[in-house]
Parts: C-alpha cells; structure tokens; sequence
C-alpha cells in the first residue's frame, strides 16, 4: 500500500492540474445529481417490524385514511382575546385553499369542528329532553291503560254476576243474546286494549334503544372531553393536517405549501405556527457556529503549519470533499428513506477528518522540504508515509461506521453507510487532491523565513516541536501511578450521569425558544394540555358485525376501558374500516410524548391485548414508533458495542503486535465513550450549564446517539492511538528502554495529535450551536468525546499505563507473532526504499539540497 501511495501522489504531482480538474468535475456531477434527483428530507424514524410499523401497515391496508402522517398549525389572537367572526371566517377560507394541495388528504377546521361539537351536545342534550317527555306520555298512556284495564275488568265482572242472576230467576235465555252481545263487546275492548299495550311497549323499547344511543354518544363526547381544537378561552385554534402519505414520505414540497398557504395569507391579528412535522426541512448546512468552528481549525492549522497557504490548503480539500459526501448523499434522497441528520453527519465528519487527514499529509511534507527534500520527492514520500497511516486511519473509521448495518435498523445502517462514504471521500481527497495542491503551491507551503533558512543551508525549528535542547526522562513510576489514578477517576465522575440515560426523539420542547416548532408546543401544551402534543393512535380488531348499531357499541366498549386506564386524559374514536373489523382511537395521554409516563402508557394499552378477552389492540403514533425505535436502538448497542470493541482489538494487534496495548486502548476508548454520553445527559437531559450550550428545555437524549457514537469515536480514537502508539513502538525498536518508549512516542506524536484533535473539537462544536435539536448533541457528544479521548485517555491515562507495564506491554505470544502480518503503517520499508536524493541527484532543483 505505502509503494501504491508513493507512485500516487508523485503522479498526483505530476499531474497536479489534471488530478483538480478531475475532483470538480466529480463535485459538478454531484451538483448535477442532486439538483435533478435531491428528494425528500424528513425528522420522522421508522424501523420496519416494530410493533408500531405493524399497527401502521394494517391500517395503511385495512384504513387508509387513517395511515397518514399528521402535522398542525397553530393560530392564536395577537391580544389573546377570543377569535372574532371575521378571524375566523378568514383562517377557514385559507383551510379551504389549502386543503387542494397536492400530497394532503384532508385539514381539520378548527372552528367547523367545535361548532359540529357543540351541536352534537346540544342534540344529545335536545334528545335527553324528548326521551324524557316521551317517557312520561308512555307512563300516563300506560295508567290509562290500566284504568281502562281494571273498568273493563269490572264491567265483565259485573256482567258475570247478572247472567248469574239471570240463570237462578230462570230468565237467562230470554235474555243470553244480549248477554253474548255485551261479552263480545268486552272481549273486544279486551283485545283492543291489549294492541295498545303492545304498541306502548314497542315504543318503549324504541324509546329505550334511543337512550341507549344517545348515552352510548353522550359517553363517548365526554370521554372526548379533553380533545379540543379551539382553546377554552377561544384565543387559539390547531389545525391539524392529515397528509396522504405516511410521515416519512411526507414531500418537502407538500409542508412548503402548506407553510406559504397560511404566511401568504395573513389574517389582522393572528399569528401562525408550525408543528415540526410541518416545519423542519432540510437543517441548516451553514451557520454561525460552524463558521466559528472553521475559524478556529483555521488558527490552529495556521500556527500548526505556519503559514496561510498551508492552512488554507486542508480546509480547501476538507470543504472539496463534504461538499462531494453531501450533494451525492442527498441526490439519493428521492429513493432512499433519508432523515435530515444523515448527510448532516456526513459533512461532520468529512469536514473534520478532511481537514485532519490532509494536515497529516501537509505536514510531514513540510518537515521533509525543511530537511532538503525536493517537492515532488517529498510529495510521493509523505504520501506513502503519513498517507498510508490516513488511508489506514480513514480504514478504520469507515469500516466502525459500516458496521452499523450489523444493527439491521434502516435508518441507523443509511446514516452509517453515507457517512463512511464522506470519511471515504476525505481520504481519497486528501491522497490525490493534496499532493496535486503541494505541487502547484511549491516552497511557499513554507513561510518565508523557513524559506530563507532553508536556502542559507540552516534547518529551521519546526513549529510545535519539542526543544532538542530538552532532555527526554522516562516519568516517575509514581507520577505515573497518580496519573493513571486521577485520569480513570476523572473519567468514572464523568460517565456517572450515563446511569440516567433515557432515549427518545426530540419534539418540539427540545427546539429553540425563538423557533415556531417551540411555539406551536408550547401553545398546545398551555392552552390544550401537554399530552395533545403526542397523541397515541390505538387499532383494535372488531368481531364481525353487519350493522354500524352494533360495531358503535364495541366502539364504546373499547373506548370506555381504554379511558379507565391511568394517564389517559381523552380518547375519540377516529373511525372505522369499510368492512367494521378495525376500529381506530385517538388517545390522548397525561403528559408529552417524550414523558416517562407517555413512555409506559404505551406499553401498559398494548398488555391490555385482548381487550376482555375478544379485542385485540394495537398502538400507534409518532410517540408510540419513538418509543419502539429507541427500545430497539437500545437492544442493538450492546451487540455494535461488542463488534466495535472486537474489531478494536483485532486491529491494534495487527498495528503495535502486542496484547496489552490493544486491551488498555479498547478499556481507554470504553472509558472515553461513557465519559461522553455522561457529559451528554448531563447538559441535554439534565440541563447543567444550558444558558452555555443554549439547551432551552432539558429532554431524552436523541435514541440512536449512542450508537451513532460508538462507530465515530471509535474510528477517532484508533487515529490517536495509532499516531502515539507507532512513535513508542518504533523509538522501542530502535533500542530505547520501554519507558522512555513511551516518553518518545507521545513527545512524537504530540503536536500533530493535539492539532488534530483540536481541529475535530472546533468542526463539530461549531455544530452544537445548530438550529436543529437533533444536530447539537450529536455534535457535543462527538467534540467532548475527541477532547476526553486525545487529551486525557491517549497522552495521559495510555502511557502512563504502558510506563506500568514496562516491557510487558509489548509481549506477543510467539506462535500469534509468527502468524500475524507484518502491517507498515507509517512506510518506515518505504523510506528504506526510496532513500533521499541529495543535490546533485534531484530532479527538482526548486529546492536546495540538504546542507551537510
């Protein structure tokens, strides 16, 4: 690999105009590829095979109409007065207008709404009232009945007593035919009376079947209390979307025009807000705490390097290869199911390895010019020395970020894949596009009093270099012991906040106060109740029913145990299938979505399965699959935790053929990991120092982080690891006692190591500041990681361990040092095959020789 990376970037130097030419015609074509094939960006998760994505999947089969992704709109009066006639009218027309927009199934209007409740009390109240006067005309045509009863009674009485007579005096037959007459009279009264009793009864019982209806409605309007689209003092209203497609594929465009329907509209005294369902599109690439990011790694680079041009030339290749790793990562966006943190990710992590790995290349080129090497003879052997050791960095970090497919969760393999693409690109970049820059540049990579120094024939101090005056002393086993003790200790502190960790995805609490997501929270959570925020959508199975009567009454049955249940403020029903076998329910819970309380509610409606034995239900919802997602992320990590730490040590024994160096850099990196996620929960889940970090409301931390985490520090650790470990094993090699091994590597490795990681802690910092809730922890975690791992785990906590270990720390099994191959990270082979040129003998005479 290091003779491929030598021959490479000679004829990157050679070809230096060609080599550029060729990187922005590759940036062209990706501008080109998502100009015509950038899709849609989206803040919803899914992970197929849920118990959520399966609710989802029967509806979006069984009822349609209720499978869509919803998002609100939140107007309220300016002087929080109620809504006038005039407001009102105007806010329904623009719903009107903006229900024809392509991709929206339908939108609730508020007002149309509350006025449907209203009348629907007001029947059922009308309906109460006439049922009760029906009631008491039953019961008088009842009495009258009886009345009629007992006279006719008497009259047959009465008649029964004179035939009687009539037969004792011996004058019933002259009289039997006017007695028969007065019995049929009798009977027939009889008869009739008793058609009137069965028409007071059938009446009855339709009087008693429209109670039943009616209580039926009354119960389920109560039960739906709380589910209100206009607030109790009439000064702000939700308008809620309902799309056609499912929230993932929700089109940028279709929430574009739903936005601009209501701003482009305004009504006197209303404002609007916008759930971040409707309102978060593509986060910002670009803002000011990036910018103060870039401008820190420029300072750095600058007294790293020297020189303007030198720092100018890896931001120039880092900016190169993020713009390549986010224009085709998102030109995928029209086929892929892409969330908005993916190529966020990637210009994360393009910018600051891109930026790293040139500096690696850079800067051992500039060391090599100062020591009389020519610029193209400097080019190809930095890049076969410091570029090997990139490509084999860069290996790591794309292969860590690979393996999060092993996690087989969609979304989380989508992130891992693009952004080991961008790391990708970085390294390609930085092993062509560098050397092809170093040629064009020259000397002027050098300032110009090492230019002057140089030509004089004196070599000038490299800038961050150890004095050579200093003597190297191996530390003191007690200095190191204390290190060693201070260094874990300060670690374990920072990782305690860990034990708290909680998982969910941010909602609209987590944004910035000044955002309109927040707005339209908050509006919701104080005028409407928190839970509203995050309703559940529950799917039961009803049994087979030919009539709406009775598929109404399991309905009622459902909603009424679902209400018993605690924590749960409301439910409505939301319909049911063509055929009445899957009935859906709003269900609005206590608190938010991300709320522990929502979180058990979830799973103690789905323990209800089946409901008394015969309804079996389901729980869906935006809260109910951030649930799901984050319990799954959960169950992944330990496993991608177990591959990365594996892989961690297979690889540090290829590189430092030893078993002790591996374990206490893997236990390092475990150490530095939990330290991170502490720091994490501490400032996003705790809320300390939020005015610093702008954290407005304190939440759950975002579900996939610590996954995500694992595969990024991982392969940033490994960097550090492999720049300080290879200058002790190879100042051990070359006869040094492994203590002062230790003190040579790390005085090697150092500066470049410090830069680095400093360049790192700057480009993802700049992204703390971020307009997104899900970007800023991401990169808190990813900067407080590097500092914790470079500062603390790999220059203190690591070589004070190997100065313990003494020459344990490089003992390899010989049968395992037999068979393992021999891996020239940093090129030392090379160098021994393509030894310096001196003077007379190089082919570039822009540079003097070196002075003997």
């Amino acid at each position: 690999m290091a003779e491929f990376l030598y021959r490479l970037g000679r004829g990157s130097a050679r070809h230096a105009r060609k080599i550029l030419a060729a990187w922005f015609a590759v940036l062209l074509a990706v501008g080109v590829a998502f100009a015509l094939g950038g899709g849609t960006l989206s803040n919803a998760m899914s992970i197929p095979g849920t118990p959520t994505a399966q609710v989802t999947d029967k509806l979006a089969e069984k009822f349609p109409e209720a499978s869509g992704g919803t998002g609100s709109v939140v107007a309220q009066t300016s002087d929080g007065k109620a809504f006038t006639p005039a407001q009102e009218k105007a806010i329904s027309k623009i719903i009107t207008k903006a229900t024809t927009i392509n991709g929206i199934e339908t939108i609730v209007d508020p007002f149309a709404s509350e006025a449907e409740r209203s009348k629907q009390a007001k029947d059922i109240k009308d309906g109460k009232a006439q049922i009760a006067d029906a009631r008491e005309q039953l019961t008088a045509g009842t009495t009258q009945l009886d009345d009629a009863e007992a006279q006719l009674n008497t009259g047959r009485e009465q008649l029964e007593q004179a035939i009687s007579q009539a037969k004792a005096a011996g004058m019933y037959e002259p009289a039997k035919a006017q007695f028969d007459a007065q019995l049929a009279q009798l009977d027939a009264g009889a008869a009739d009376l008793e058609k009137q009793r069965a028409a007071l009864e059938e009446n009855t019982a339709e009087l008693e079947a429209q109670q039943e209806s009616l209580e039926q409605g009354a119960s389920l309007l109560e039960m739906a209390a709380e589910i209100r689209n206009v607030s109790q003092d009439g000064a702000a209203a939700v308008i809620t979307t309902v799309f056609t497609e499912a929230q993932m594929d929700i089109a940028q465009e279709t929430k574009d025009q739903l936005v601009a329907a209501f701003d482009d509209t305004p009504v006197a005294g209303v404002s609007f807000d916008y759930s971040s369902e409707v309102s978060q599109g593509i986060p910002s690439v670009f803002g000011v705490g990036e910018a103060i990011g870039l401008l820190v790694a420029g300072i750095v680079l600058v007294v790293m390097l020297g020189t303007l041009i030198g720092a100018g030339l890896p931001l120039l290749t880092a900016l190169v290869g993020v713009a390549i790793g986010a224009l085709g990562a998102m030109s995928l966006s029209s086929v892929l199911d892409m969330s908005s943190v993916t190529p966020m990710l990637g210009l994360m992590l393009g910018l600051a390895v891109g930026i790293d790995y040139s500096l690696f290349i850079i800067n051992r080129h500039r060391h090599q010019l100062k020591d009389g090497y020519s610029v193209r003879e400097s080019i190809a052997l930095a890049n076969g020395t410091s570029g090997n050791a990139v490509v084999f960095a860069g290996a790591t970090v794309f292969i860590a970020l690979l393996a999060l497919n092993v996690t087989r969760i969609p979304f989380l393999g989508l992130m891992g894949s693009v952004g080991a693409v961008s790391v990708l690109i970085a390294v390609l970049v930085a092993i062509t596009m560098t050397p092809a820059l170093l040629s064009l540049v020259g000397t002027k990579i050098l300032s110009r009093k090492e230019r002057t120094a140089l030509a004089a024939g004196v070599a000038a101090q490299p800038v961050l270099a150890p004095s050579p005056k200093k003597a190297v002393r191996a530390m003191s086993t007690k200095g190191a012991i204390g290190t060693a003790v201070v260094s874990i200790a300060l670690l374990l502190v920072l990782a305690i906040p860990a034990l708290d960790l909680r998982l969910n995805l941010p909602d609209g609490s987590s944004e910035a106060h000044d955002t309109t997501q927040y707005r339209a929270y908050s509006a919701i959570s104080e005028r409407f109740g928190e839970g509203q925020n995050g309703p559940l959508l529950v799917v039961a199975d009803l049994p087979a029913t030919n009539t709406d009567e009775a598929a109404l009454a399991y309905q009622r049955e459902i909603a009424e145990a679902l209400f018993a249940q605690p924590d749960v403020v409301a439910i409505a029903p939301a319909g049911t299938s063509t055929d009445r076998t899957v009935a859906a329910f709003q269900v609005i819970p206590a608190q938010g979505p991300t709320s522990v309380s929502t979180e058990n509610l979830v799973h103690d409606l789905r323990g209800l399965s089946p409901l008394d034995g015969k309804f079996e239900i389901g729980v869906a919802g935006a809260a109910s699959g951030n649930v799901d997602i984050s319990e799954k992320l959960a169950q992944a990590l330990p496993i991608y935790l177990g591959v990365v730490v594996g892989l961690s040590m297979i690889i540090l024994i290829l590189v430092f053929r030893s078993i002790f160096v591996p374990v206490v850099a893997t236990l390092g990196f475990i150490l530095s990991y939990f330290a991170a996620l502490g720091g994490v929960v501490a400032i996003y889940q705790w809320g300390w120092f939020s005015a610093v970090f702008g954290v407005d409301t304190p939440g759950p931390i975002l579900n996939f982080l610590p996954t995500l985490l694992v595969g990024i520090l991982f392969g940033l650790a490994m960097d550090y690891q492999l720049f300080i470990g290879s200058g002790m094993r190879e100042a051990y090699a070359h006869g040094a006692s492994s203590r002062l091994a230790v003190v040579q590597g790390v005085r090697a490795g150092r500066a470049v190591v410090s830069a680095a990681a400093i360049i790192m802690i700057s480009v993802f910092g700049g992204f703390v500041f971020s307009h997104s809730a899900m970007i800023r922890p991401i990169g808190f975690a990813l900067a407080f990681g590097v500092l914790v791992d470079a500062f603390v785990v790999r220059m203190l906590l690591i070589p004070a361990l190997m100065h313990l270990a003494g020459d344990k720390a490089w003992w390899l099994p010989k049968w395992l040092n037999r068979i393992l191959p021999d891996i020239d990270v940093e090129g030392a082979s090379l160098e021994r095959r393509h030894p310096h040129a001196e003077a007379e003998g190089s082919p570039d005479p822009a540079v003097p020789a070196k002075s003997s």
